[in-house]
Parts: structure tokens; sequence; C-alpha cells
């Protein structure tokens, strides 16, 4: 048993090598990078919860367009490191999102964060 399981081929994992190696292809064929911008590009909105929206109103916070667009850029680099729940901070708010599902489950703004415990989240975005 033991010499089957020396013998036996293990996966090989790749690094996480950048530059010119990341972004080499043959011909015809995209870049890993090329394809996930294709999927995080092509995905449906962010969306927010009843209990998020519910917060944004409860707590005055208005989101401009671009606070939009980076919140959702902070949401797409959580998904391509894997997250499944991740805090996102924008400034003084923190939001806590549903990589998953693409869908704001929360807003906390400065004056409601102090105190707080964020759970259930595996991973925290700075945007």
């Amino acid at each position: 048993m033991i010499e089957k399981l020396n013998s036996a081929a293990l996966p090989v994992i790749a690094g996480g090598t950048t530059g010119d190696a990341a972004r080499k292809t043959t011909a015809g064929q995209l870049s890993f990078n090329q394809v996930l911008e294709q999927q995080l590009g092509s995905s449906t909105e962010l969306k927010f919860s009843a209990h998020a929206q519910e917060r944004l109103q409860s707590r005055n916070i208005n989101l401009s367009t671009e606070d939009l667009v980076r919140l959702k850029q902070g949401v797409a680099q959580a998904a391509a490191k894997g997250s499944k729940e991740s805090l996102v901070l924008k400034d003084d708010v923190a939001f806590v999102v549903s990589v998953k599902n693409q869908t704001v489950i929360t807003a906390v703004d400065a004056a409601s964060m102090k105190g707080n415990v964020f759970t259930n989240i595996d991973s925290a975005v700075i945007v």
C-alpha cells in the first residue's frame, strides 16, 4: 500500500507567475486573464439585498456611479481570489458581499462600524 502511494502521480499546482509567461498563449486562444475579465464583465450587475437597501437608506449612504464601479471592482478582486463572502471597504463604508451571488448583503457606515465584528467572511478588499 505504501509503495502505491509513493509511486502515485501527484497533482502539480502552477505558481502565480505574472508577466509575459502569464500572457502567452497559442494563436487563437485567450489567456486566463482575458477569460476571467470576460466572465467578470459578462456577469450580472451587482445586486443589493432588501436588507442592504434598507441599511443604505437608514444610514443615509448614497452611492455614485464611481462608487458602484469601485465596489464591483472590489468584488471582482475577491472573486479572482476564490472568495465566497467578502468585506469590501470603500472610503468610510463597509459592504458585506456574497461574491458568488454578486449581491451586497449589508452596508455599514463609519459611525455604525465602531464596535462591530464582521463574521462569516473569508476575505477583505479595500477599494
